[in-house]
């Protein structure tokens, strides 16, 4: 399997073994930013059919533990996948159909990392925040904005 020099790369920069199951997990988390183990494995199967349930999810592990893959779970959610790491980029969740979409920061790079410190903070040393932010996607609130003119109730029908 011909992949990507820059993934093999990346791999030996965080100090990982080379692997075919890596470097396939790798691609389709590239290839489907936010997607759930299930959709991850069936890319990571596309490219390797041998490799096994238990395989990617030992390699989701090895790669998010590294910093090469972050895994994100907004409450409701499974567990998804994307390699935009490095930044404190955020996420907007839509309520209706689950589509999740980045989003930068405001202002600056980490401006969320200055958290107020009223005490609570208690010794923490700061390196991540988690902003998700809720709503409706254009197409979800196009659907909604359009009247259900269906029949309600017997005699309307």
């Amino acid at each position: 399997m011909a992949e990507a020099p820059d993934v093999t790369s990346m791999l030996r920069a965080a100090g990982l073994r080379v692997t075919r199951p890596r470097l396939a997990v790798m691609v389709a988390v590239s290839e489907h930013p936010h997607a759930e183990t299930d959709t991850i494995i069936r890319a990571t199967r596309s490219r390797l059919p041998e490799v096994s349930h238990q395989t990617v999810y030992d390699a989701l592990n090895a790669l998010t533990a590294a910093g090469l893959v972050r895994r994100i779970q907004p409450n409701g959610s499974l567990a998804r996948y994307e390699t935009r790491v490095g930044d404190n980029h955020h996420h907007v969740v839509c309520r209706s159909c689950g589509a999740i979409v980045d989003v930068d920061c405001a202002v600056g790079d980490t401006p969320c990392l200055t958290a107020a410190d009223d005490g609570s903070l208690a010794g923490f040393a700061i390196d991540e925040a988690e902003v998700i932010y809720w709503g409706f996607c254009p197409t979800c609130t196009t659907a909604r904005e359009v009247p259900d003119r269906s029949p309600t109730t017997p005699d309307e029908r």
